[in-house]
């Protein structure tokens, strides 16, 4: 008698898909966990052994007169300095009548003082008509700083004053 035989493509054919099954999931590669650095570690250009001019102008003051100036990230030892005068007019006369009050704010506090809310500053003189600056900024960190130069009339009615600023900021 005749005994016949038959393929066995049933196990070979398993075989088959696992052999291709395992090849095809070697072939993918998995990509490594996502892994955040900290903001503070991020390398970016430093702005140490460089100035800039924040002001350097001769202009009006009726009530009050703004000036923002930013920090670059980064920086870690800004220092302001300048000077400013006040005058009662073009002739150069800065006695006590030309005093102004100046302030130096941070964008939190220039926000305070904005909405009519009592606000410290990081530098202040009042009545003053001839100022000296030299004040450390704290360092900018990672993002950029925003301040505010603030001189404001000293006098509630009176003549406008013309102020002569020079302000710089080294890092």
């Amino acid at each position: 008698m005749k005994q016949e035989t038959r393929p066995r493509l049933l196990p070979a054919f398993v075989i088959l898909i696992a052999a291709l099954s395992l090849a095809a999931s070697a072939c993918q590669k998995s990509k490594p966990p996502a892994v955040e650095t900290p903001p503070s570690e991020h390398v970016a250009p430093s702005p140490v052994g460089t100035s800039q001019i924040v002001l350097h102008k001769t202009f009006s003051v009726k009530n009050s007169a703004t000036f923002p100036f930013e920090i670059p990230a980064h920086a870690a030892t800004p220092h302001l300095h300048g000077s400013f005068e006040s005058f009662i007019n073009q002739a150069g006369v800065s006695d006590d009548e030309a005093n102004i009050d100046f302030l130096i704010v941070n964008a939190s506090q220039y926000a305070d003082l904005a909405g009519n809310h009592p606000s410290e500053a990081l530098f202040s003189a009042d009545a003053s008509h001839n100022q000296t600056v030299n004040l450390d900024l704290p360092p900018s960190m990672d993002q950029p700083a925003k301040y505010y130069l603030i001189f404001r009339n000293s006098a509630a009615k009176g003549p406008a004053k013309i102020v002569k600023a020079d302000f710089r900021v080294d890092f």
